[in-house]
């Protein structure tokens, strides 16, 4: 069940007056004053709500004054003008991680690093994502979503830009990390945006920006070596993405205008925010969509960071290998297109989450067994199989009636999740080097998707957290 949306809510004014005053008021009306609970989280920034059945069916409801009066709603910002924003900010989600990851020879060389350090620079992304990702929900209820956007990808383009200017391995480092903080607020905005703005298109517009976030993913990916190399230094291959970091910026700049406009205009003496009442991390659904997200991203990162090495063992040329890493997140954007739009339109994710997992099963049987006469084969099924991270981004906005949920939901699957994943590459890598070989290390893929297949089948069923006790 999706909120109602405000021309629904201006289409019934009489019933608003009849029921929503009572609501406003409640049971403080004999001493004039209003209660107020917390808030409903959108772009335009955090109006307070009135209490009753109303505010418990998730739905959000306009302001009321300290007096008991019902203050106007403010304007909902341009769909249009939210939803560029949104693909811009999905371009750019994982474009400093993957240049990085295509450059880290010529990084470690320029700058010295040691292979601790390395090894500390290609972890530090899922570390920033899990930290930081968590305080975003802190952050959404002091300032418009807007203006936290704002913030954080001029965050993630002043960081890409002073880590290229820099020859200290511990300011590359710091910078680094600024620009990976950027990304981790966005990582949970994006979710709650789509509910709030896209309620009834939340597949198809989920859809959208994962596979501009695919793109982004790729193209990075693809084209660092190839733009250090023209300009002749990696720091050309990583300070570029900047310049798109920067464009991610301009959408949200009147967004954020617009906001604050909108709150002082609308509820000038408002009572301060109470905290949300959703608590993911007390709930059997919120630690099943952790898991989940944990899981699938534990295999993706693993994919990343060792499927070339994989092919390179097999006897393929290193550009031959490097391909077909590519080939993953490339095939992969359709299906991060498709994968939304059929989540929001079955009634059960069942079908979805076997699937999924019988394509990642035979891929990493296939890649044990077989790595060389069917990596086309292989390839082709990891990119189906991949697509259980566009599910989980997509169930996010199902298993949540609000945006105030929602947002709560995607910072405790995703924080909690990027903890779990940091694991992948880490034990695939010491698998590895204490085997040999990679049949225990796709071994070990497996069992998380054991572990993936089991939360998504908690996850399946319909269900929504602020019901969760």
């Amino acid at each position: 069940m999706t909120p109602p949306t405000a021309s629904a809510e201006a289409a019934t004014p009489g019933r608003r007056a009849a029921t929503g005053q009572r609501a406003a008021v409640g049971p403080s009306a004999a001493t004039g004053r209003s209660a107020v609970s917390s808030p409903s989280v959108s772009a335009a920034g955090p109006t307070a709500t009135a209490t009753g059945p109303r505010a418990a069916e998730g739905s959000a409801d306009p302001g009321v004054d300290r007096s008991g009066r019902r203050a106007p709603s403010p304007p909902v910002a341009g769909g249009a003008l939210v939803l560029v924003g949104m693909l811009l900010v999905a371009l750019n989600l994982r474009a400093a991680v993957t240049s990085l990851g295509a450059l880290l020879d010529e990084v470690r060389t320029g700058l010295g690093l040691s292979g601790t350090m390395a090894g500390f620079v290609t972890t530090l992304p899922t570390i920033a994502f899990a930290g930081l990702g968590a305080l975003t929900p802190w952050l959404i209820r002091r300032w418009p979503a807007a203006r936290v956007l704002v913030v954080a990808m001029l965050a993630l383009t002043v960081g890409q830009l002073l880590r290229v200017l820099t020859d200290s391995a511990a300011i590359f480092v710091l910078t680094s990390a600024l620009a990976l903080a950027g990304i981790a607020v966005a990582n949970i905005l994006l979710p709650m945006l789509v509910k709030q703005h896209f309620p009834h298109r939340t597949g198809l517009v989920t859809g959208a920006y994962t596979m501009a976030l695919t793109v982004g993913t790729t193209v990075a990916a693809a084209s660092a070596v190839p733009v250090a190399h023209a300009f002749g230094s990696w720091r050309a291959g990583l300070g570029v993405w900047a310049a798109l970091a920067a464009v991610a910026v301009l959408p949200w700049v009147p967004l954020a205008l617009r906001a604050r406009a909108a709150r002082r205009a609308v509820h000038p003496t408002a009572a301060p925010a109470a905290r949300s009442r959703v608590r993911p991390a007390r709930t059997r659904l919120g630690w099943a969509m952790a898991v989940y997200f944990g899981a699938q991203s534990l295999s993706g990162y693993a994919v990343m960071g060792w499927l070339a090495q994989l092919f390179r063992d097999a006897g393929f040329h290193p550009e031959t290998a490097g391909l077909l890493l590519a080939g993953v997140t490339a095939l992969g954007v359709p299906v991060a297109l498709l994968m939304p739009t059929l989540a929001g339109r079955l009634r059960t994710l069942r079908p979805l989450v076997f699937g999924l997992t019988g394509f990642s099963a035979a891929a990493y049987l296939g890649l044990a067994l077989a790595p060389r006469d069917g990596a086309v084969l292989w390839i082709l099924l990891l990119a189906f199989g991949q697509g259980a991270f566009p599910l989980i981004l997509t169930t996010i906005g199902l298993r949540a009636r609000t945006a105030d949920g929602t947002v709560a939901l995607s910072a405790f699957a995703q924080s909690t999740g990027y903890v779990i994943a940091a694991l992948g590459p880490l034990l695939v890598g010491v698998l590895y080097e204490a085997t040999g070989g990679w049949t225990a290390p796709m071994g070990f893929l497996l069992a998380a998707l054991a572990v993936q297949t089991t939360a998504g089948m908690v996850i399946a069923r319909p269900r929504f957290i602020e019901d969760e006790r």
